[in-house]
């Protein structure tokens, strides 16, 4: 099993009702519940004010580094209702997926529909909690 990942108490809890309510999903989406489900297992749930700044949590602003392409891009990690914004990865997407519950400096290597991606968490810019999903 891999090192947990840290998720906030109130991020675990409104990621477990996505998945609870998975046939409300867009079809597009369903398919990544799993991933997220399993990456929840492994989660280490924790208080929000003791979520240390530099990990990635629900509408975290990140900063990611692509290693394959050398491309680095900022992304705000939201709720599949919210991806339509510009800049924006949904949590059921493989890189949201992927960056949730890291901490900066943490490489990921995550199977996309293409292959493996590597990604650097380069920084987080910020966490900022939203009360509605």
């Amino acid at each position: 099993m891999r090192d947990p990942i840290l998720i906030t108490k109130n991020d675990h809890k409104k990621l477990t009702h996505l998945i609870a309510g998975r046939l409300e999903v867009s079809t597009p989406d369903r398919e990544y519940l799993e991933s997220l489900e399993s990456e929840l297992d492994r989660a280490k749930i924790v208080e929000e004010e003791t979520l240390p700044a530099d990990v990635v949590a629900m509408n975290s602003r990140v900063t990611v580094k692509d290693l394959d392409t050398g491309d680095t891009k900022v992304y705000r990690l939201v709720f599949p209702t919210q991806s339509h914004a510009e800049n924006t990865v949904s949590v059921l997407a493989p890189i949201g997926t992927a960056m949730l519950g890291y901490r900066a400096g943490d490489t990921i290597h995550w199977r996309v529909p293409r292959g493996v991606r590597r990604l650097k968490i380069v920084q987080v810019l910020s966490q900022t909690e939203v009360l509605a999903v």
